[in-house]
C-alpha cells in the first residue's frame, strides 16, 4: 500500500475495524504503509496518544475513528 496518502488511511479506518485496531496498536508500523506529510503524520500520531488513556481497545478504537473522520472525512 506504499505511496497511498492520507485519504487512503482515513477511509481504510472508517471502514476496516481490524486496520483501525492495528493503528491504535502500533502506529508506527501502520503509518509506514502510508505516503504521509510530517504534519500528516504528526497529527495522526497525536490523535492516537490521545486515545491511550481511554478504555478497552474497541473505545480507543472508536474514540481515534472519531476523531479522524472530524478531521480528515470532510
Amino acid at each position: 500500500m506504499a505511496g497511498h496518502g492520507i485519504r487512503d488511511l482515513v477511509g481504510r479506518a472508517m471502514i476496516d475495524r481490524q486496520f483501525l485496531a492495528a493503528l491504535v496498536r502500533d502506529p508506527q508500523t501502520v503509518l509506514a504503509e502510508f505516503d504521509l506529510n510530517p504534519e500528516e503524520r504528526t497529527a495522526i500520531l497525536q490523535a492516537v496518544r490521545r486515545t491511550e488513556s481511554g478504555g478497552s481497545e474497541q473505545e480507543r478504537t472508536h474514540e481515534l475513528q472519531v476523531v479522524l473522520m472530524k478531521r480528515w472525512a470532510t
